[in-house]
């Protein structure tokens, strides 16, 4: 299992170089950390290839945290290419359990994220910050925040875009 584990961490991290520039490339990643993210959430005690087939997970019992965000998606409309912009998404745990983000994992190198780190009690809030860095991405961007925590489902996706305008050819690099 540690060897297909292995595996798929290298053909993501491989895919993930390639897919800046590349919207099949992202459908990709985004397929194979689902892929992932099934199998780390397996029984991971067997080495049979029955076994590692992926198992749908069932909902675990008792009181959930819930991701209850502002806004999912964002536009940060028109940008020039080589500019750096940022957007925080807020939320709020509107479920019964304090919540835990596990991880925030972005699309593509050129995306940085951040989140709250420390458990969310019930009713309160935290973030997760999606930084862009435009640079070498002209044209019509489209890029998402794969989001894990302790809330059913595990996995929520954030999304933005951004349109690129590609610097000019004739003006000198500084």
């Amino acid at each position: 299992m540690k060897i297909l584990f292995r595996l798929v961490m290298s053909l993501m991290l491989v895919a993930a170089m390639v897919s800046c520039r590349d919207r099949d490339a992202e459908k990709r990643i985004a397929e194979l950390e689902g892929r992932l993210s099934q199998l780390e959430g397996g029984n991971t005690a067997t080495a049979s290839p029955e076994a590692a087939a992926p198992v749908a997970e069932e909902k675990p019992e008792g009181p959930l945290p819930v991701l209850g965000f502002e806004k999912m998606e964002h536009d940060f409309g028109t940008i020039k290419e080589g500019q750096k912009v940022a957007y925080t998404y807020k939320f709020k745990n509107t479920g019964e359990a304090p919540l835990i983000i596990q991880n925030a994992q972005p699309s593509c190198g050129c995306t940085v994220p951040d989140w709250t780190k420390e458990p969310i009690p019930v009713g309160g809030e935290g973030f997760v910050k999606a930084e862009f860095d435009s640079e070498g991405k002209p044209n019509i961007q489209n890029k998402t925040i794969t989001v894990t925590a302790n809330t059913w489902p595990k996995v929520t996706t954030l999304r933005f875009k951004a349109m690129v305008l590609p610097k000019d050819p004739a003006t000198p690099a500084n």
